[in-house]
């Protein structure tokens, strides 16, 4: 299945001149824990929540006054857009991050997946198959 079906597209994005400040007004009216940080259209890194809590709180910085790029994750891993829902949450899980940048063959980015996409996907696809089974063995069929 297609990632950016589930993604957030378009993706929160922000520059690295951006304030950290301006960069949490958009994820929360945006209602997003994470915004991808783009350099002439290219995919430079991701500012989450935690880089937030770590990088700014922790550290006692002025988020009016620093900048996304000082305080980002950069080199981020990004998935292409023909990952599988499993390898994106195999991924996810193994390197213990909750947000995935969808990219372009140019680096440019098209959504933005988190754990949680991937998750309710994952919930509702097992509730669906539960009714399937549900109804099967419930039926009043002819011949059961």
């Amino acid at each position: 299945m297609d990632l950016l079906r589930i993604a957030s597209v378009p993706a929160a994005t922000v520059s690295p001149e951006t304030s950290v400040l301006e960069a949490v007004r958009l994820m929360s009216d945006e209602r997003v824990g994470a915004v991808a940080v783009i350099r002439e259209g290219k995919l430079t890194g991701i500012f989450t929540e935690r880089d937030l809590m770590i990088r700014v709180v922790l550290e006692s910085r002025d988020p009016g006054a620093t900048r996304v790029g000082d305080v980002m994750t950069g080199q981020c891993i990004s998935a292409k857009k023909d990952m599988s829902m499993g390898e994106a949450l195999q991924l996810m899980t193994e390197r213990h991050f909750r947000h995935l940048p969808v990219v372009d063959e140019n680096d440019g980015v098209l959504g933005l997946l988190s754990i949680r996409n991937l998750l309710h996907n994952r919930v509702d696809k097992l509730s669906q198959e539960l009714d399937s089974v549900v109804a099967f063995f419930t039926a009043d069929g002819g011949g059961g």
